[in-house]
C-alpha cells in the first residue's frame, strides 16, 4: 500500500479519486493532506473551509474550482504526496486502512470478515443520509453578507497558530556554542597533556586522578549537549478560546481528568491535599470538561473524610474564585500571601465576601486538624463509618477496591447554583502475594477508572502537595495539545516544578533551578523534555501504547550513523511490539470509522485483535481506548459504570496484560516518571515544555538536609535500576530509530549520573591525601601546561556566564545547583549505587518512607532539623580529612622551609574547592544551635582518625635517611 498509486482518503478510507483533468483530486496544495472529492464537498457544506491538517483556509477552491489552478501543481502535488506517503506521514491511519483494503480484496481472505465490514459501511452510509436529511429541512437561511463574514473570521481564528516557538538570539547562542567547542578542543589538549606526563613519585594517585577527571568530562559531554539548541514557547490562549469557545455554539474544548496520588496523611497532611483539590475545582476552564480523581493508596479513612469536607467547603470555594479571579485558588496560599488584596479588585462587594470566606477556610482548617488528631491513635477494632460498618481500608495491606464520586454525579451544584466539577475518590484493591508497583500502579488504576467514568482524552497528573498555581495552566497545555499541526505527535506537556516554603537562599538547590530553566529548555529543542512525574497533561492514546500519527517506518537495514550496513538487522523484540501496534490501530481505525454495529460483531472485532491480552478482561473499558477524542461508549450502562470501575481496579486486573510494561506508567523503577517518558519517545511521541509567565504549580519540597537527601537518594536509586534494566538507553529503543541521538544523550545522563559518585567521592579525597603524604597528582607545572590549565578553568568559567546569559538563572542558582551537586554525589548518589546493585543482584529490596511535606509553625522551621541517616557520614568525613590535610599541609611548609610553599598551594587550592562546595553541608550539619548529631561526629572522628594514622605511619616531615640515622643514634644511647 505504501508503495502503490493509490491514495486513500483520510476521514473515509476510499480512494481519493481524479479531478475532471484525470489527475489525483487534491484539496489543500498547502499540505496535500489525502482526502476524497466527496468528503471535501461535505467539510464544505458542514462550514468547515480549512485544511484538517495544517488549518489553511481553502474556501476559494470550494467556489471555484478553477482547472487551471489544479493542472499547475498537479505534478508537484503527486510528487508531495508519494514523499509523504514514503516519509510515512500519517503512517497510522495509512496502515490501518491498508489493512482492511488486503482484507477485502484479498480472495484467499476470510468472506464473513467481508461481508460484516461492507455490512457496516452501508448501516454507516444510511445512518448519515438520515441524520443529514431532517437537517435540511430544519435550517432556516442565513443572509449571504452575514454568512459570509463568518467564514471569513472563522478562517482568519483558524489560520493563525496557538502557539510559536521562540528561539534563543544568535548573539547569545552563537558564543556559546563557540564556546563549548572550545572548550572540547582544551580538553584534548589537556588529556594528552596529562597522560603523557606521568607523575613516578605518585603514580597511584596520578593514575587515580586521570580515571576521575575523564569520566567528568564524559559526564559534561552527556549533560553539555542535549543543551545544544534551547528555545522558548509562547502560547495564546485568546486564540484558543476564539476557536473553541465561540458564542452561541457548544464549547469544543478537550475534556480534562485531574490526577492526585497520597499514600500516608500523616506524612502528607490532609490540609494540603485538600489545597490541591480545591485548586483544581477551581481551574479556569468548563466546569464540565474537568474530572478530579484522588487515588488513595494507603486506603486511610481521615483521606476519605478529609475529602468529604472538601467537597462541601468546594460550594463556596470555586464560586468566589470565580466570581473575582483570583489567584492562586488554594485557599491556604492564597490567603498566606503578603500582598495588597485590593488591588484589580473593583467589585464594593468583595471585601465582605473575602472576610466573610476567610473566616469559612479557618473553620475548614478547624475541621480538617480535628479530623487529623482524632487519627493520631488508631482504635484496637479499626475506625467505623458514621453508619457504624467497619471501614473497609483498616487493613492497609489487605482491602477491597474503593470508589467514592462526591461532586458531579448526582447535580451538586455551588451555593450560587451552578454545577461544580467531578470529584472522585479511588483506593484500588490490595491483597497479600499482589506486586502492587507503588505510585506506578497507583496511577495506571486511575487511568483504567477514569476512562470508565468520564474518559477525557487528556491526563492531568499532581502531586498531592503541587496546587495549580495558575488557573489557565490547562488552557496553556491546550494550546499545544489541541493544536491540528502542533498535536499530532504530543505525547505531553510538561511544566516546570515551583516551590514554595523555601529559604532565599536555597541552601540545598531544592529549586532546582538549573534543571528546569537550562536542561529543559535545551531538550525542548531536540525531542522534547523528560517527564519528571507531576505537573504533566498527557495524551491518553499516548498512555495506551499506541505510536503517533506520523511515526516513521522501522529501517529495512541498520549499521552505524555513518555506514549503514547491508546486512538487515532486526529487533524481534521491537518488531513484535511495533506488529502488535499496528493490529491495535487497525481495529481502532475499523470501529472508530463504523458507528452502527451490534454486540456480536463488537464482540467478534475485539477477541480477534486480541484486546484483552493488552487492555485486561474489561469491555468497556477496551471500548473506551478506541474513543481517541474521550467520551463514553454509547453502548455503556451508567448504572453499571461504578461496577466496571471496581472491577478494573482489582488487584489481578494486570495479570497476563501490557500493563506496566507497554501501557500507563512503567514498571521497574522508583522513578517510574523518567521511565514512562522515555518508552514515548522511542515510539516516535514528542514532548513540549511549557513555561508561563505565572508559574502554572507549585509544590512543597522537603528543605531539611535529612530529607533532601533522601529524596536525592531515591532518584537516583531510579537511574540506577533503570541503567541495569531492559530498558536501559545504552541499548533499548534502537530498531526503529524513533529516539534522536541527542534526546537518547539526554537520557543517558539521568541514568548514569549517579556513577559519578565514585571518582567524586576519590576525587575529593585526593587533596587531603596529597597534603598529609606530600605529594601532589600534577608534576611542576611548564608554560604550556599552565596555559592548558588557565585555558580549561576560563572555558568552565565562561561557559557559566553564557548559559546564564540566555536561560536567566541567577549566579546564586548556578553556584548552588553546584555545592549540592557534590554534596548529594558523595553521599546520596554513592549509597544509592550500591544499593541499586543489591536490589538487582541480591534481591534487597530498600523501602523508601515519604518525605514530609509541611513545614513547622516557624518559617524554615525545618530548615535546621537534622535527623540521623547514615547519608551523612561520607560528606562529613571528606569535610573533616580536609581540614586535618590543610592543617598537616601548612605545618610540613613550616618545617620544610621557603621552597615547600610553592607546591603547597596548589594541593590546598584543591581541598579548599572541596570545603566550599561542602559548606552548605556544614551550616546544616550544625542544626540552628550548632548541633550535630553524637553518632555522626563519632563515625566522622573514627575514620578520620584512620587517615591520621595513615599519615603518622608514612610520615612526611622526616626522610628515610634521616629516621635511620635518628634510629641508630637511639640505639647508641645507653638508657
Amino acid at each position: 500500500m505504501m508503495e502503490s498509486a493509490v491514495h486513500l482518503c483520510n476521514s473515509c478510507g476510499e480512494q481519493v479519486g481524479l479531478d475532471a483533468n484525470g489527475e489525483v483530486f487534491v484539496a489543500c496544495h498547502e499540505c496535500y493532506f489525502p482526502i476524497c472529492k466527496a468528503c471535501f464537498e461535505y467539510e464544505i457544506n458542514e462550514g468547515r473551509r480549512v485544511c484538517l491538517r495544517c488549518a489553511t483556509p481553502y474556501a476559494d477552491r470550494a467556489k471555484d474550482d478553477d482547472d487551471s489552478k489544479v493542472s499547475g501543481h498537479q505534478s508537484t502535488m503527486a510528487a508531495q504526496i508519494n514523499v509523504s506517503q514514503d516519509v510515512g506521514l500519517h503512517a497510522r491511519h495509512i496502515s490501518t486502512v491498508s489493512t482492511v483494503d488486503s482484507e477485502l480484496n484479498d480472495e484467499s481472505g476470510n468472506p464473513i470478515w467481508k461481508n460484516r465490514v461492507e455490512s457496516w459501511k452501508e448501516k454507516d452510509k444510511k445512518k448519515k443520509k438520515k441524520k443529514a436529511a431532517p437537517k435540511a429541512e430544519t435550517e432556516t437561511p442565513i443572509p449571504q453578507e452575514q454568512q459570509m463574514e463568518e467564514i471569513q473570521s472563522s478562517e482568519a481564528s483558524a489560520a493563525e497558530p496557538l502557539s510559536e516557538i521562540i528561539p534563543i538570539p544568535k548573539t547569545r547562542l552563537t558564543p556559546y556554542r563557540c564556546v563549548i567547542v572550545m572548550r572540547l578542543i582544551i580538553l584534548g589538549f589537556f588529556f594528552h597533556y596529562r597522560v603523557t606526563n606521568p607523575v613516578d613519585s605518585a603514580f597511584g594517585l596520578w593514575l587515580t586522578s586521570i580515571i576521575c577527571e575523564i569520566w567528568f568530562a564524559f559526564s559534561w559531554v552527556l549533560d553539555q549537549f542535549p543543551k545544544w539548541y534551547p528555545i522558548n514557547r509562547e502560547t495564546f490562549i485568546d486564540r484558543l478560546s476564539a476557536r473553541f469557545e465561540r458564542p452561541g455554539e457548544p464549547c469544543q474544548l478537550a475534556a480534562v481528568d485531574f490526577f492526585v496520588s497520597t499514600v500516608d496523611p500523616l506524612k502528607e497532611p490532609p490540609l494540603i491535599t485538600a489545597n490541591t483539590v480545591l485548586s483544581i475545582l477551581a481551574v479556569d476552564y468548563p466546569v464540565e470538561k474537568v474530572s478530579c480523581y484522588v487515588s488513595d493508596d494507603g486506603a486511610a479513612m481521615l483521606t476519605f473524610e478529609s475529602l468529604v469536607e472538601t467537597a462541601d467547603f468546594a460550594r463556596k470555594w470555586v464560586p468566589f474564585c470565580k466570581k473575582f479571579s483570583i489567584e492562586p485558588r488554594a485557599p491556604e496560599f492564597y490567603f498566606s500571601q503578603k500582598i495588597d488584596y485590593l488591588k484589580d479588585k473593583v467589585q464594593p462587594s468583595f471585601v465582605k465576601e473575602r472576610r466573610a470566606m476567610k473566616r469559612d477556610y479557618e473553620e475548614f482548617k478547624v475541621r480538617i486538624n480535628a479530623l487529623v488528631a482524632k487519627a493520631q491513635k488508631t482504635p484496637d477494632e479499626g475506625w467505623t463509618m458514621q453508619d457504624g460498618t467497619s471501614w473497609p481500608g483498616n487493613n492497609s495491606r489487605d482491602h477491597p477496591g474503593m470508589i467514592q464520586v462526591f461532586l458531579g454525579h448526582s447535580g451538586a451544584h455551588d451555593i450560587e447554583g451552578n454545577e461544580l466539577p467531578r470529584l472522585v475518590y479511588v483506593s484500588r484493591e490490595k491483597r497479600p502475594g499482589y506486586q502492587h508497583h507503588k505510585k506506578a500502579g497507583a496511577e495506571n488504576a486511575l487511568v483504567r477508572v477514569s476512562a470508565i467514568l468520564t474518559n477525557a482524552p487528556f491526563i492531568l497528573n499532581l502531586d498531592c502537595d503541587h496546587y495549580v498555581n495558575n488557573s489557565k495552566a490547562v488552557r496553556e497545555a491546550m494550546c499545544f495539545l489541541m493544536d491540528p499541526v502542533v498535536g499530532r505527535d504530543v505525547c505531553y506537556v510538561q511544566f516546570p516544578q515551583r516551590f514554595d516554603g523555601i529559604d532565599r537562599s536555597d541552601r540545598y538547590a531544592n529549586r532546582n533551578t538549573v534543571f528546569f530553566d537550562v536542561n529543559m529548555k535545551g531538550l525542548d529543542g531536540i525531542q522534547g523534555p523528560v517527564y519528571v512525574g507531576t505537573g504533566c497533561v498527557f495524551n491518553r492514546q499516548a498512555l495506551y501504547g499506541y505510536s503517533p500519527p506520523s511515526m516513521p517506518s522501522l529501517p529495512k537495514s541498520r549499521g552505524c550513523c555513518c555506514c549503514p550496513s547491508k546486512k538487515p538487522v532486526k529487533d524481534v523484540s521491537e518488531l513484535y511490539r511495533d506488529a502488535k501496534r499496528e493490529e491495535l490501530d487497525a481495529a481502532i481505525f475499523n470501529l472508530r470509522e463504523i458507528e452502527n454495529y451490534d454486540e456480536y460483531e463488537r464482540s467478534m472485532l475485539i477477541s480477534q485483535m486480541s484486546f484483552e491480552k493488552t487492555f485486561g478482561l474489561s469491555t468497556v473499558f477496551i471500548e473506551s481506548t478506541l474513543m481517541e477524542s474521550g467520551g463514553l461508549p454509547e453502548s455503556a450502562d451508567p448504572s453499571m459504570l461504578i461496577k466496571e470501575a471496581i472491577h478494573v481496579i482489582s488487584c489481578g486486573y494486570e495479570e497476563k496484560t501490557e500493563w506496566g510494561k507497554e501501557i500507563g506508567w512503567i514498571y521497574g523503577s522508583v522513578t517510574e516518571d523518567i521511565l514512562t517518558g522515555f518508552k514515548m519517545q522511542c515510539r516516535g511521541w514528542r514532548s513540549i515544555y511549557c513555561m508561563p509567565l505565572r508559574p502554572a504549580f507549585k509544590g512543597s519540597a522537603p528543605i531539611n538536609l535529612s530529607d533532601r537527601l533522601h529524596q536525592v537518594l531515591r532518584w537516583a536509586l531510579g537511574s540506577v535500576e533503570i541503567f541495569l534494566s531492559r530498558h536501559c538507553p545504552l541499548w533499548y529503543g534502537f530498531a526503529g530509530g524513533r529516539l534522536k541521538w541527542l534526546q537518547r544523550l539526554a537520557y543517558i545522563n539521568t541514568i548514569v549520573y549517579p556513577f559519578t559518585s565514585l571518582p567524586l567521592i576519590a576525587y575529593c579525597s585526593l587533596p587531603a591525601i596529597c597534603l598529609l603524604s606530600g605529594k601532589f597528582i600534577i608534576p611542576t607545572l611548564s608554560n604550556l601546561a599552565s596555559a592548558l590549565f588557565l585555558g580549561l578553568f576560563l572555558s568552565i568559567i565562561i561557559t557559566s556566564v553564557l548559559e546564564i546569559r540566555w536561560s536567566g538563572v541567577t549566579i546564586e542558582a548556578l553556584w548552588r545547583n553546584e555545592q549540592f551537586w557534590v554534596i548529594g554525589g558523595v553521599s546520596a548518589h554513592l549509597f544509592a549505587v550500591f544499593q541499586g546493585f543489591l536490589k538487582m543482584l541480591a534481591g534487597i529490596d530498600t523501602n523508601f518512607t515519604v518525605t514530609a511535606k509541611a513545614a513547622d509553625d516557624a518559617e524554615f522551621g525545618e530548615l535546621y532539623m537534622i535527623k540521623w541517616t547514615t547519608l551523612l557520614i561520607p560528606p562529613t568525613t571528606l569535610i573533616v580529612v580536609n581540614i586535618v590535610g590543610v592543617v598537616a599541609g601548612f605545618s610540613d611548609a613550616l618545617n620544610g622551609g621557603y621552597e615547600s610553599w610553592g607546591p603547597l598551594f596548589g594541593k590546598v587550592f584543591f581541598a579548599f574547592w572541596v570545603i566550599f562546595h561542602l559548606y552548605p553541608f556544614l551550616k546544616g550539619l550544625m542544626g540552628r544551635q550548632n548541633r550535630t548529631p553524637t553518632i555522626v561526629i563519632l563515625w566522622s572522628v573514627l575514620l578520620a582518625s584512620v587517615f591520621s594514622l595513615v599519615w603518622v605511619k608514612i610520615n612526611p616531615f622526616v626522610s628515610r635517611a634521616d629516621s635511620s640515622t635518628i634510629s641508630q643514634t637511639c640505639i647508641s644511647i645507653d638508657c
